[in-house]
């Protein structure tokens, strides 16, 4: 497999505490592939089994569902490569994905095998086995669990953060709320990694309604926008939406 996929794999959550060996030989498994999907090509199907965990290489993945009515509701995007997606669904009691995902250019995924991150995986996985080999193995599916496990937990950190934000009532108090837990410099400014419209979509209104908030909140001197840096003017004003 290429060596910047390599690099790329040892920069993830998923390969924090392995060695240069842990990685190669977890890249050298049969139950690890390199799959490239053409723009507008779907990945997974809504209805299909859960059976690997995706880690995006480059391109981009939009999350995507169907509803009753013929309706697709947008669930998110992923562009950032070392990104994992769909791990939650090989350790939950379901059966199906209840979503699905579509290639939004010409991407790249790294796909492991739902038995590699289980005690049972087979030995040929990995090759002849040996006891070096064996060590190795077992080794690093107890690295892989424990690095999945504190990604799930990151997961449901930032999930808590979502409700608290959600269930602030008005979209003033949302935006609020959503500020006051993103990272902020010395200086107040707060650098938002995400598009407007892609704020917008985790804080459930359109993007029409936060920019005009925003505007009404910087014309009030609480706020200072531009593009996607904001500067906290007047934070005991903005605590009093929370």
């Amino acid at each position: 497999m290429r060596q910047e996929i390599k690099e790329q794999l040892k920069g993830t959550s998923l390969a924090r505490g392995m060695t240069d060996d842990d990685v190669e030989a977890l890249l050298a498994s049969s139950q690890v592939r390199l799959v490239h999907y053409k723009k507008g090509e779907i990945i997974f199907h809504e209805g299909d089994v859960p059976e690997r965990l995706f880690l995006l290489v480059s391109g981009a993945v939009r999350i995507l569902k169907d509803t009753y009515s013929g309706r697709q509701i947008f669930l998110g995007e992923i562009r950032k490569p070392g990104v994992m997606f769909g791990e939650v669904y090989l350790f939950i009691e379901r059966h199906a994905y209840d979503m699905f995902t579509q290639a939004l250019a010409a991407t790249e995924l790294l796909e492991i095998s739902s038995r590699m991150l289980t005690q049972g995986a087979a030995e040929e996985d990995f090759g002849e086995s040996d006891d070096p080999e064996r060590a190795q193995r077992m080794r690093l599916q107890g690295l892989l669990q424990r690095n999945l496990l504190r990604d799930f937990a990151r997961k449901a950190y930032q999930m808590n953060n979502m409700l608290k934000v959600l269930a602030s009532g008005s979209l003033r108090g949302k935006i609020a709320r959503y500020l006051m837990l993103q990272p902020q410099k010395a200086d107040g400014k707060i650098c938002l990694s995400e598009s407007r419209e892609s704020t917008a979509i985790y804080l459930a209104v359109s993007r029409p309604a936060l920019s005009r908030e925003l505007s009404a909140m910087q014309k009030e001197g609480i706020l200072a926008v531009e593009s996607r840096t904001i500067h906290i003017l007047d934070r005991e004003k903005l605590e009093e939406y929370l």
